[in-house]
């Protein structure tokens, strides 16, 4: 079990990017080494999980994280955000204690 959660948001903004997908398509989440403050989000459709990946599923939705990456997403949520400046996946992590300004780096 895991405390990633994704929101309706989000959940409605993959099931609308993996309707043309095939079946399994999810998005997936996964921290990389780098960017200006540390970490950074790795955020992209995938065709399903991997061996090892953990299944976070809402509303038919699914969202995929991997086993390594898992730790430092323990209680983020995963929302679909449309601002002013454009729509995106944003990750509201409780672990990053600073971000960048584009909010893809962060560092704990």
């Amino acid at each position: 079990m895991t405390d990633v959660t994704l929101t309706a948001a989000a959940a409605a903004r993959i099931n609308a990017i993996v309707a043309h997908e095939p079946a399994g398509a999810g998005l997936r989440v996964a921290v990389d080494g780098g960017g200006c403050s540390g970490f950074q989000y790795d955020i992209a459709i995938a065709p399903g999980p991997g061996a090892e990946d953990i299944t976070i599923e809402r509303d038919g939705a699914r969202l995929y994280v991997d086993p390594i990456s898992l730790p430092f997403l323990a209680g983020s949520e995963v929302d679909w955000v449309e601002e002013l400046i454009g729509a995106a996946f944003k990750v509201k992590n409780p672990n990053a204690k600073t971000s960048c300004g584009c909010g893809v780096s962060f560092s704990v």
